[in-house]
């Protein structure tokens, strides 16, 4: 098997990993209200819906490598999003959006 095939192929499931992770996560912040990032104690909605948005936005017009440094800037942001504002979120509306 040829060793670039298969990197090809493991660079594209990273690249649809990274636009999964970031779309997701502009879509679960844009859901939750205002009050709710408040009561969290986090930054505002508006700050992570932009952080997140620019950072879906850049995957979709970098489709090249999802390595570079603004894609890894981005998915990082994300995955702090994810891990750590969406579920205080959750927390402080109890399933309510």
């Amino acid at each position: 098997m040829n060793p670039w095939i298969f990197e090809s192929w493991l660079m594209l499931v990273v690249l649809v990993a990274a636009i999964a992770i970031k779309g997701f996560a502009f879509v679960n912040a844009v859901t939750y209200s205002a009050e709710a990032y408040h009561a969290a104690g986090k930054l505002t909605k508006q700050a992570w819906c932009l952080i997140t948005g620019l950072g879906f936005a850049a995957q979709l017009i970098l489709l090249g490598s999802p390595l570079n440094i603004i894609s890894l800037i981005f998915t990082i942001a994300a995955l702090v999003y994810l891990a750590d504002v969406r579920p205080a979120l959750r927390e402080v509306t109890s399933g309510r959006r």
